[in-house]
């Protein structure tokens, strides 16, 4: 299924809504202790939030200080509770596939995307359009899954006989392109590229790299069910880029 359909659905939705990055927003984001401090200063800023979800960075950058930030997801029920539980009015939500979205040239200072470019097919014409909406000197940060959870598609342990863990396995790395995934039960729609793809790109449509960083499960979560097998393989993926 594609995302749109998946985050639309009620019982995948409902599911979603009980998640702690859903329950209790960036704080219940295993990645999130890392991605605030590399996150540029928002004050007086224009931003662009690609897949903004429940809109929990959305309302953050808007704390911070951003003049505008423009929230697009495809998902009709994240917006609608995006929208109900954030109502600053710097916030404008727009419906909208990221790939099909568009913007004036030089429209924003900031373009930030969580856990979402994963979800898109062309991720280099995604790049170039990118480049095209920033200013100069603009900022780009974004997460994805680690090349390493999306290599084989479907993104689980091989376990023992016994039922615990042995190993994750590494699959397919340089055959990039579409994979099947389970997520909540719901078989979903990713796309694999390799780490050199996700960087290169970025460096040959006019970017400089100023971070690339694989985040660790918090200390303070470690001891929550499943974290402390998240120190076995990167499961998530930081960039972030400056336009030139």
């Amino acid at each position: 299924m594609n995302i749109k359909s998946v985050y639309d659905d009620e019982t995948f939705f409902s599911k979603y809504a009980q998640m702690d990055r859903s329950l209790q927003g960036l704080s219940g984001a295993g990645e999130w202790s890392t991605l605030e401090k590399i996150l540029p200063d928002f004050k007086r800023k224009t931003v662009l939030d690609l897949g903004c979800g429940y809109g929990w960075h959305a309302a953050w950058m808007a704390e911070k200080g951003a003049a505008m930030i423009t929230a697009v997801d495809v998902s009709v029920k994240m917006l609608e509770k995006a929208k109900s539980i954030h109502t600053d009015s710097r916030i404008e939500y727009i419906l909208e596939d990221i790939e099909s979205f568009d913007a004036a040239p030089s429209s924003y200072d900031i373009v930030f995307s969580s856990l979402v470019f994963h979800y898109i097919a062309d991720y280099r014409s995604l790049v170039r359009k990118i480049r095209w909406w920033l200013r100069d000197k603009g900022m780009l940060i974004f997460s994805v899954e680690h090349p390493v959870f999306t290599s084989r598609g479907d993104q689980d342990w091989i376990y023992n006989s016994d039922g615990s863990i042995s190993h994750f396995p590494v699959d397919n790395y340089y055959y990039e392109g579409k994979r099947t995934a389970v997520f909540l039960g719901e078989k979903v729609r990713k796309y694999h590229r390799s780490l050199t793809t996700y960087i290169e790109s970025l460096l040959e449509e006019g970017f400089s790299i100023q971070h690339v960083i694989e985040p660790e499960p918090p200390e303070n979560m470690i001891n929550r069910p499943g974290y402390k097998d998240e120190m076995r393989r990167p499961m998530m993926l930081i960039i972030s880029a400056q336009k030139n």
